[in-house]
């Protein structure tokens, strides 16, 4: 079940819809302390009343309007299925939007009058005012969750039990959640998974009211009884074969990105057959060469007559058109000189909202500037790259930039956090494994995270942790280009781009025998250091530019320059993790229009005052010049005793730049 849970979460990684950094290997138990440690953050108690902020009835009618096709598909084509729920069982179902408003509900509760338990129309359940509650901790992570009595925040809340499931849109962008809400004494067992089956109900309807008129839709599971359920996926097809749209189900049971892939890359079947299958027939196919499916093909509702257009022909070639005559025309070896400048510049490209550009990851410091351009180029380049940085610095940000500005970008980007997984499951999940390959595989077995990255890019964090059985592996994939799962014969031959990270010294890791000096050469092409936040000449715009990023998502208050100086004087030992957090926190704190330093959470000022005073200059020194790194830390190793994180500290450098100053000390004096 484990494994399962999973495998859906890395494939809906894949589609963006979850944060790397929360990427859920995470328990039912720390998700709820997670949610927790929020609420305390927001300047909630567990005696706090809950804030609701009931809106308007105007304004709610309006949500209303907005909302009225999610809302009628869940109450018209979704609910009569589940009638028995609100029959059988004193509970309420409840549909929010994505900010948690609450846009209807349904059902009769055992747990007191609307003014009590606060499930009301216009009401607003996120954890900022009501701290964890299912429909809001569901709305912060992405992911389905039952809150149980005890593990509401608010005791005020603590009277029911929540199991709420997001629901996401055709875009995959999560557009609302539905709420099963119960008294804390009825049984729970069946409600998480009926939940979750409602919300992907909900979602399969929406795809059927936007493509239904005009497309076809295939519905496929493995049992021929099952092809009308809501557990099948469903693949939406444009004339030609083109996957145009698909549902959750569909990405976690193929295990892959089905963006615009062709039928016949997934199914052995062409279009035009298709087509010509009678439609009430379901079809026995195989699926990725290898799984078998049962698929039901549900024609358009609306048959469009399409003239035959013989110039959409894969072998037909325009005729040539005589070039007008232009006056200053340019010549040819200038528009070739145009076309590469265009397509050299790094700042240009069409990405993801959520991927940083990559002429935006420096703002001044020469350093960053650098590495950038060497990665850029490396990016095309048959060489792995290996970065250095301490956890926190923006790697994994770093790594999303470079693979969408690579000719890599259309393909997928896999990034597996080594030191994440239980070291007895990196093996199967890395290299995936056949049905019953070993106690609790599943019964379909796992295409593995390698492979779905082929012909796209493997991003491999925290390598330094990976275990030395799997190490050696690791090595032969990369030598010979081919994976061969748990318990098969079958070789898979993969084209990947390799990019790992670390914040050990790898050197010093095989040196102790932690880490394999064949597998640490295959994997240093190119090897860069990511500065951490406090060594960074652009550190001011660097906060800034993260303010702004930040309130495009979600409006919030300026940034005064006497706040700005106060952040730029921080240590940030957490690095850009951390001050994404404290600017998250001080902005949802600001009711203000400028964020003020009492927003900000008691732990930014613990590292402030920790943060040592150091003085870089020499005492004795009758000029004002910065002592020289290589001066500097060897002293302060001398006067730390030699412990090489209060030096790096103190210096304001990373613990990397302290032992290669300190190396080089030991070097000069042999």
């Amino acid at each position: 079940m484990q494994d399962e849970e999973k495998q859906k979460q890395q494939a809906e990684l894949s589609r963006g819809s979850l944060d790397p950094q929360s990427m859920t290997t995470q328990s039912h138990k720390e998700r709820i302390q997670a949610s927790w440690y929020r609420c305390e953050q927001f300047g909630l108690e567990h005696g706090s009343r809950p804030d609701f902020a009931t809106l308007p009835k105007g304004t709610l009618t309006d949500l209303i309007d907005q909302h009225r096709s999610l809302l009628e598909t869940t109450e018209n084509e979704v609910l009569p299925y589940y009638e028995n729920i609100l029959s059988n069982s004193a509970c309420m179902i409840v549909l929010a939007d994505r900010q948690g408003h609450v846009l209807n509900t349904w059902g009769q509760p055992r747990f007191g009058s609307a003014a009590e338990h606060g499930l009301i129309g216009g009401n607003q359940w996120t954890e900022m005012g009501v701290g964890t509650n299912a429909i809001g901790t569901a709305l912060i992570t992405g992911e389905a969750i039952q809150v149980g009595r005890d593990e509401h925040f608010l005791r005020a809340n603590r009277f029911m039990v929540g199991s709420a499931s997001p629901i996401y849109n055709t875009k995959n962008d999560l557009v609302g959640v539905l709420d099963i809400s119960s008294d804390a004494y009825l049984p729970q067992d069946h409600t998480f998974g009926m939940v979750k089956l409602m919300s992907l109900s909900v979602e399969n309807r929406l795809i059927f009211s936007a493509f239904q008129q005009e497309h076809f839709i295939l519905s496929f599971n493995t049992n021929v009884v099952s092809l009308d359920s809501h557990w099948s996926g469903i693949l939406v097809l444009d004339e030609n074969g083109t996957i145009v749209s698909a549902n959750r189900r569909a990405e976690v049971v193929l295990a892959r990105d089905l963006a615009l892939l062709n039928i016949n890359q997934v199914f052995d079947i062409q279009m035009r057959e298709i087509k010509h299958h009678p439609f009430s027939l379901p079809m026995k196919l195989i699926a990725m060469g290898r799984y078998q499916f049962y698929v039901k093909v549900i024609p358009p509702v609306q048959q469009i007559m399409r003239v035959p257009d013989f110039r959409q022909r894969t072998d037909y070639v325009a005729p040539i058109q005589p070039e007008p005559l232009v006056m200053n025309e340019k010549k040819p070896e200038l528009e070739k000189a145009e076309k590469v400048k265009k397509t050299d510049d790094i700042g240009v490209l069409d990405i993801p909202d959520n991927v940083i550009p990559l002429a935006e990851l420096q703002h001044g410091d020469e350093r960053v500037e650098r590495l950038v351009r060497q990665a850029h180029k490396i990016m095309e380049k048959d060489i792995p790259i290996l970065i250095h940085g301490e956890t926190g610095a923006g790697k994994e940000i770093f790594v999303r930039s470079l693979h969408y500005h690579s000719s890599r970008s259309k393909e997928m980007l896999v990034a597996v956090n080594c030191a994440a997984i239980p070291a007895e499951l990196v093996e199967s999940e890395l290299f995936g494994y056949e049905k019953g390959a070993f106690t609790g595989a599943q019964n379909r077995g796992s295409i593995g995270l390698i492979r779905r990255a082929h012909r796209g890019t493997l991003f491999l964090d925290e390598i330094g942790e990976m275990p030395m059985a799997v190490q050696s592996r690791l090595l032969r994939v990369l030598q010979e280009r081919v994976v061969t799962p748990l318990g098969s014969t079958e070789a898979f031959p993969v084209d990947i781009k390799l990019i790992s990270a670390t914040n050990r010294i790898l050197k010093d890791e095989v040196k102790e025998g932690r880490f394999r000096q064949d597998l640490y050469y295959r994997i240093s092409g190119l090897n860069i250091e990511l500065p951490a936040l406090r060594e960074r000449t652009d550190k001011a715009k660097l906060i800034q530019y993260l303010h702004e990023r930040l309130r495009k998502e979600e409006p919030g208050p300026a940034l005064s320059p006497k706040m700005l100086a106060l952040l730029a004087r921080h240590p940030w030992p957490g690095n850009m993790r951390q001050l994404a957090h404290v600017l998250k926190v001080g902005m949802a704190m600001a009711d203000e229009s400028v964020l003020e330093d009492w927003h900000l959470p008691d732990d930014f000022f613990d590292d402030l005052d920790a943060a040592p005073s150091f003085d870089l200059t020499e005492s004795n020194s009758q000029s004002d010049q910065i002592e020289p790194l290589e001066r500097l830390i060897p002293r302060l190793l001398s006067e730390f005793k030699g412990n090489v994180s209060q030096t790096a500290k103190t210096a304001g450098v990373s613990r990397n730049t302290v032992y290669k100053y300190a190396k080089a000390k030991d070097g000069a004096a042999e």
